[in-house]
């Protein structure tokens, strides 16, 4: 099948893919390049391929042929890419794990995409978007995690109401805080066994509602010249402190 028209109602309904609204309305989001359409392959998410006529493709999944000005339609990229996967959402895994990491107004899709990368390189279990977190599906937030997102269990929730349910099940519940905190590099190898440690926005931090329903507060030891670290690197720096 060749489609041409722009005025295509299937490429009118893929078009919307770009706005938070529409990807959650039809439950469906786009990749873009070949490495992101063979990860959403490998990870059971790709519905179609759409690919510029005369291209090939090896997977073996639903194929629209489509010219270069459909593609150039529907990128978000200054360059677009010659093969784009219409894909559904990934379905929440109810098994949390015993490593969760509590993600509070997290804004910036570079920080998530770094975020969700670091999460899955030292073992965590359960990603946990808070309200207000950029969108898990947004474009930025997919080419930044290359993929690895595919393979995480992610989930979104109100982590005031959420935390509670931590605590039920006797998950502490890290934050960051020097100030009757404990340096990350001497917790104890059973502190490392379960966890969930909550990262905050980029400018403010963590909600401090949030922060007061912490079991213990951790930090990392900085050169007195250093004020603070970007969220994204002092996440990954934790996650790997409590990896090993």
């Amino acid at each position: 099948m060749l489609i041409t028209s722009l005025d295509n109602e299937k490429i009118k309904k893929y078009t919307k893919l770009k706005e938070k609204k529409y990807r959650d309305q039809y439950n469906e989001f786009i990749v873009e390049g070949e490495h992101l359409v063979i990860e959403a392959y490998r990870s059971g998410l790709l519905e179609e391929i759409l690919i510029e006529q005369d291209e090939v493709t090896l997977l073996n999944a639903p194929i629209t042929y489509v010219s270069k000005e459909i593609l150039e339609k529907l990128s978000t990229l200054e360059t677009p890419s010659h093969i784009i996967g219409i894909c559904r959402k990934r379905i929440e895994d109810s098994n949390l794990g015993n490593k969760i990491l509590l993600l509070d107004r997290i804004q910036d899709p570079g920080n998530l995409g770094t975020i969700i990368r670091s999460s899955k390189a030292f073992g965590v279990d359960t990603v946990v978007l808070g309200s207000g977190c950029v969108d898990l599906y947004n474009e930025k937030v997919i080419r930044s995690t290359q993929g690895i997102g595919f393979h995480m269990n992610i989930i979104s929730r109100n982590l005031k109401e959420f935390i509670p349910e931590l605590k039920n099940q006797e998950i502490p519940v890290l934050g960051t805080k020097v100030e009757y905190g404990e340096d990350i590099r001497n917790l104890t190898s059973r502190d490392k066994q379960k966890y969930a440690l909550i990262m905050g926005n980029e400018g403010r931090g963590v909600d401090p509602e949030i922060l007061e329903m912490c079991d213990k507060y951790i930090y990392i030891e900085l050169d007195h010249k250093v004020d603070s670290l970007n969220v994204a690197i002092a996440a990954s720096i934790l996650l790997y402190e409590l990896s090993r």
